[in-house]
């Protein structure tokens, strides 16, 4: 029979299927494993109303037949075959679907669903393979049909006898070329990861004889090759059974399966919904970061299947930036795919899912944090800093849905503990959230700032990651409680304090303005200071950036050089101050010099760098003098 030309159109986009629409050459399995789950499916509708026939699902099945030698790749499959004209529908015009027609014309029941519905699909076999045969005999047909394709030049079509109805596509595989390596397509071992990779939810079985070493019979340590027939997928994904028949080892097992980390989940999520999108899901809350967590190098993503076929490994649309470390998978019948399956046509069925997912995440959490507590923190702790990032970034504008998620280390309680347990055991005359920030815990408590506050019987909330106070300043109030820094210029504790430091600051005005004259542009002001109990001096901040934040900033490489507006408080009460006032009256050497000196030793309490190392050590050396 004469050659047949694709039609023009179809030549253009065979060259496309060939080059661009699919992003790795592996998916061509994948696609002709979809067509021949189809293929099968459509036999189980037609015995719904065919009462000549019976769907005996146990003899249904696809099978790979790697043959080295030929290089050849068969794939079989026992569904309904191809009449003469559905292959010069379906094969002769790419684009052209079979399941699309028959989806369209047939009700579905049963959960059973067409994967395929492009028509595209079966041409991804010409990006391994230098020919393509298809052998084919109808449900419909007595008579079987030989297809045969070496690409984008055409196709013949001749009849054939065959007994069996079915479908058997013959790649004769292409040569090795110098980046690409298609021996991996023979490769037993290659063709069952990606079937397990792609299609180890295809509700059919997917066979292959497979090469396997075994002790010989009647022997201590002689082995042998012995060929059986394996079946390479699952079949039946967990998302799709009951909630009551699985058990936690179940979805331990599918955690570890899947590879989605090395450590035990702290819990999983499995959500089955038929609404206006129907999706299955199966979430994980890991109990470890991985590695690169933390890293631009971290992907988030759930996988994403498609009625059991995978379509994207990391579908990031599916995951916010906060909760980027769950793990799992989605799996929907609604999804609005592209040719390739690699990509979404439409967002808005996403969008609906992702939205409910967001919902699910941040409903198991809380659940943890009240249940739980001991995993919670265990949780917290690896990934507080991204939830804490979540409240800081986008301009705050998911802050309200984290607040509750938060965790800071209690001055009081000596744990973490939420802001709503630290709200509700506020006095009645506090007025503010209090938080101190620094390195570590132990330094905290050793931060003259904190005294006053302590003094008073307020909690303090410890800061030692870098994001916290930045996410406190976009959370700014946490049921009605502004936040309010140690280091704030204004505690709000007492009015009479305020007065007071006030009259102390003008009866020291003429010391206090000298020191600022030694100072210069280094701080804001120089004052008298009621936080202040056992320290001589300490540092505070005026305005948005506090001192914690300009150490932040500053150690980033972009060199912003942010500075806060620094206030030196004076303690009047301490021994040190006499000196400063005798000073100042018999000897302005001696003021500089002290005045230097505790700035220095502010500065060195804040954990800030001094700015020159050696001015200081000389004037160390000036005072053992």
């Amino acid at each position: 029979m004469a050659k047949r030309k694709f039609k023009a159109e179809s030549q253009k986009l065979l060259d496309m299927v060939i080059n661009s629409i699919y992003s790795q050459r592996e998916v061509f399995l994948r696609e002709l494993i979809s067509n021949a789950s189809d293929a099968i499916d459509k036999i189980y509708y037609k015995a719904l109303t065919d009462d000549s026939l019976t769907f005996d699902q146990s003899s249904y099945y696809i099978k790979l037949v790697p043959n080295k030698d030929k290089r050849t790749l068969t794939v079989i499959d026992t569904g309904i075959g191809m009449t003469k004209e559905e292959l010069e529908n379906n094969l002769g015009v790419i684009a052209k679907s079979g399941s699309h027609t028959f989806k369209s014309e047939n009700e579905i029941k049963d959960g059973h669903d067409i994967i395929g519905q492009f028509g595209v699909g079966f041409y991804a076999a010409f990006m391994v393979a230098d020919k393509v045969t298809v052998l084919t005999r109808s449900i419909d047909s007595e008579e079987g049909y030989k297809w045969v394709s070496q690409g984008s030049d055409g196709y013949t079509i001749t009849p054939i006898e065959r007994e069996e109805v079915g479908t058997e596509i013959i790649l004769e595989i292409k040569e090795n070329e110098d980046e690409e390596n298609y021996d991996e397509f023979l490769d037993e071992f290659k063709l069952k990861q990606i079937v397990k990779k792609y299609s180890d939810f295809i509700r059919y079985p997917i066979k292959m004889d497979v090469t396997e070493s075994k002790l010989k019979e009647g022997t201590e340590d002689e082995y042998e090759d012995v060929i059986e027939e394996q079946t390479l997928n699952t079949m039946v994904p967990i998302w799709k059974k009951n909630k009551s028949e699985l058990t936690d080892e179940d979805y331990q097992n599918f955690y570890q399966e899947k590879h989605y980390g090395f450590d035990q989940p702290l819990r999983h999520i499995h959500i089955n919904v038929d609404g206006t999108v129907r999706y299955n899901a199966i979430l994980f809350i890991p109990e470890q970061a991985p590695f690169n967590y933390y890293s631009r190098e971290y992907e988030k993503g759930l996988e994403l299947y498609s009625n059991g076929v995978l379509i994207m490994e990391k579908c990031a649309d599916l995951l916010p930036d906060y909760f980027s470390f769950v793990k799992g998978m989605v799996d929907s019948e609604d999804l609005s795919l592209n040719i390739s399956r690699e990509m979404l046509q439409h967002d808005r069925q996403l969008k609906i899912i992702a939205k409910n997912i967001h919902k699910k995440i941040k409903q198991q959490l809380l659940s943890l944090l009240r249940d739980d507590r001991e995993k919670y923190e265990t949780f917290f702790k690896a990934f507080g800093q991204q939830i804490k990032f979540g409240v800081y970034s986008d301009f705050g504008q998911h802050k309200e849905e984290l607040q509750d998620l938060l965790l800071f280390h209690s001055s009081k309680e000596k744990k973490l503990v939420t802001l709503e347990e630290y709200v509700s055991r506020m006095p009645e005359d506090q007025k503010y959230i209090y938080y101190a920030s620094g390195d570590s815990n132990e330094r905290i408590e050793k931060l003259p700032q904190t005294e006053i506050v302590a003094d008073k019987g307020y909690e303090i909330l410890y800061f030692t990651d870098e994001i916290d106070e930045f996410a406190i300043k976009m959370l700014m109030k946490y049921q009605e409680k502004e936040f309010r820094s140690v280091s704030s210029g204004d505690l709000g504790i007492e009015e009479d304090d305020k007065e007071e430091e006030q009259e102390e600051t003008e009866s020291h005005n003429e010391l206090f303005q000298a020191m600022k004259e030694v100072l210069g542009d280094k701080v804001k002001d120089v004052r008298a200071s009621k936080r202040l109990k056992s320290h001589p001096v300490v540092l505070s901040a005026d305005g948005e950036i506090s001192l914690e934040m300009e150490k932040i900033i500053n150690a980033m490489p972009d060199d912003q050089q942010i500075k806060a507006d620094k206030v030196l408080e004076i303690n009047v009460d301490h021994s040190i101050f006499k000196a400063l006032e005798a000073a100042q009256g018999n000897d302005q050497d001696k003021l500089e010099l002290y005045t230097n000196l505790l700035y220095n030793q502010a500065l060195l309490i804040e954990g800030l760098p001094i700015e020159d190392p050696v001015a200081f050590t000389n004037d160390m050396s000036k005072i053992m003098v």
